[in-house]
């Protein structure tokens, strides 16, 4: 018999509200609606599929200062993770949000209304405590942190759900178990013992042979039950990882294992993260569940730390174990004995045992190089999955971004490098100059600091979208604040790399060599906002720029060839 819910009760709202859908569906089309965002929406497919019991709805003031504070919602059940709708005050005030009202919830993919709301409370939370007590640290290079400050509505609306249908999905729907399915499957397999086995990165033999030590070990099966919803930035996309474990499953022995799909909105809270992970778990059926060294840690803070220790994750939901009615697993960490053709947990392995591993780093490394995989490390069928997500580096898509004042040359160069790579072949090569964007993709903005960065946005997303196609992206915008530049790249950098040239000619180089009289109308005040004259450059800082060139002092001939050297050191070409 599976593990009962937490809380005794497994909250499905789904099966609950079923009998009143219609009503629900007729009286939401009524109601003031809220639109919700990604992690919104995660959040509330968890609340009304019981992925969150005993939650049936957005947590309440008391719940919320309790679950900061102690870990434990107002009732006293234990709860780690603060599970709020944030808005801000101007929607607050459009749909009415107070006490008794009801609100409908609007999934902002399809338009569908999927839940109304019946507002408990609104109130107002303490940021920086909530950072504090829930990740550690109030560090904004924490992505929750960030999320927190930056994206987060300011205020908190608390109540319980009705619900009135399950979100839609299109990928991998027959993998996307609720919690209910989840026990009814198990119960069809006569699986009574289950580990849980949490992940946010692709699998490798490692992980098979640490899930079946576990599996063996407790005498129970195993549950393959990766994130698929929000989880860390520049985490490789969940279309991938799902593809990987479908490979990897058959590798299993047979009846062993079941993959099943989690929609979570990670936080990467390290210890509170993984207390919640076992309370998910526990709700969909486990009893067993592994936690990590570092379990669901972001990383370094700002001054080159770890956010949290290797082990405080397993020793909070160790604290609780009782509690909390599932077993942990500690995560083994897994290395290689090349001489007998085995993995064994590293503290087991006899002195002197040659050993080998491959980093994740490493692993990157590899497939953006095209490098080696070796069998030991990871199986055939899953390296081919990641090589077709990661193609070698001169496949991979790229982005040229030339910033400088009006005829400092950096259209010459652009057109001329997009001539090069043309010729070269082996990709599609893209040219978005300055004058044929703000025709073609921003005519009706202005020059205005606030437009100029529109424009740039405007670049960096269509720059980022034909980078994660495999082109070279050559675009040669003025872009003269820092802000935007930053934004572009990092627009781009999710999918490929990002060169910023600084093409640094003097402006008075510039003006003096202006056939079209351009600067002449600027300085006659003809023309308004006219970088250089009567708006500023912010020129690049000190390790912005990949490359610096200056027309004054060379030819668009060198300046190109520079940016060929460039990428060819990146391995970004082939080989002329």
């Amino acid at each position: 018999m599976a593990n009962p819910p937490h809380g005794g009760i497994l909250k499905d709202l789904i099966a609950r509200d079923a009998p009143r859908r219609q009503e629900l569906i007729d009286e939401a089309e009524k109601l003031p609606a809220v639109v919700l965002n990604e992690r919104q929406l995660c959040d509330l497919e968890l609340i009304m599929n019981g992925g969150f019991s005993p939650l049936e709805g957005f947590m309440n003031e008391k719940d919320y200062n309790g679950v900061v504070d102690n870990n434990r919602l107002a009732d006293g059940n234990l709860f780690s993770m603060p599970i709020c709708l944030d808005l801000n005050e101007d929607v607050l005030k459009e749909v009415g949000a107070k006490p008794g009202a009801r609100l409908t919830l609007r999934d902002f993919r399809d338009d569908r209304n999927v839940a109304i709301i019946t507002v408990d409370d609104v109130y107002q939370p303490d940021k920086v405590k909530e950072a504090k007590e829930v990740f550690g640290d109030d560090d904004m290079a924490h992505p929750a942190v960030k999320y927190l400050h930056t994206i987060s509505g300011s205020h908190y609306v608390g109540g319980k759900i009705d619900a009135i249908d399950r979100l839609m999905h299109y990928d991998y729907v027959a993998l996307r178990y609720t919690p209910a399915e989840l026990r009814l499957h198990f119960d069809k397999l006569g699986w009574s013992r289950v580990v849980a086995f949490q992940t946010r990165n692709p699998m490798h033999r490692a992980h098979r042979e640490l899930t079946v030590r576990a599996a063996r070990s407790r005498q129970a099966n195993v549950l393959i039950h990766p994130v698929v919803g929000l989880t860390k930035p520049g985490d490789i996309d969940h279309f991938t990882r799902v593809r990987v474990y479908q490979a990897l499953l058959p590798r299993y022995p047979n009846g062993m294992a079941v993959l099943g799909l989690l929609p979570l909105a990670m936080r990467m809270a390290g210890p509170r993260e993984a207390l919640w992970h076992a309370i998910i778990r526990k709700n969909h059926g486990a009893t067993h569940f592994i936690v990590g060294r570092d379990h669901a840690g972001p990383g370094k803070n700002s001054k080159g730390q770890d956010f949290y220790g290797p082990y405080d994750a397993q020793d909070l939901v160790e604290k609780y174990r009782d509690e909390l009615g599932i077993e942990v697993v500690p995560f083994q960490q897994m290395t290689y004995l090349p001489d007998s053709d085995m993995y064994m947990p590293k503290d087991q392995v006899p002195q002197g045992t040659r050993t080998l591993d491959i980093s994740g780093t490493e692993l990157r490394r590899r497939l953006r190089t095209g490098g080696d995989i070796p069998e030991w490390f990871s199986y055939p069928e899953v390296v081919r999955v990641l090589r077709e997500s990661h193609p070698a580096r001169n496949k991979q898509g790229f982005c040229i971004f030339l910033t400088g004042y009006t005829n400092s040359g950096k259209d010459a160069i652009a057109r001329a490098l997009n001539v090069t790579l043309n010729q070269q072949g082996g990709r599609s090569v893209s040219l978005l100059l300055g004058d044929t964007v703000r025709h073609e993709l921003s005519s009706e903005l202005g020059f205005s600091k606030e437009d100029r960065n529109k424009n740039v946005q405007r670049i960096g997303f269509v720059a980022s979208e034909l980078t994660k196609s495999g082109a070279a992206v050559i675009a040669a915008p003025i872009a003269p604040f820092h802000s935007s530049r930053q934004q572009a790249k990092e627009l781009v950098e999710k999918f490929g790399s990002f060169f910023l040239i600084h093409v640094a000619t003097p402006l008075e180089y510039c003006e003096k060599t202006d056939r079209r009289g351009i600067y002449a109308k600027a300085r006659a005040g003809e023309i308004k906002g006219f970088t250089g004259v009567d708006d500023p450059y912010e020129a690049p800082k000190d390790g912005e720029a990949a490359l610096t060139v200056d027309i004054s002092k060379g030819s668009v001939r060198t300046a190109v060839h520079q940016i060929v050297l460039l990428l060819e050191a990146e391995g970004l070409l082939d080989q002329l």
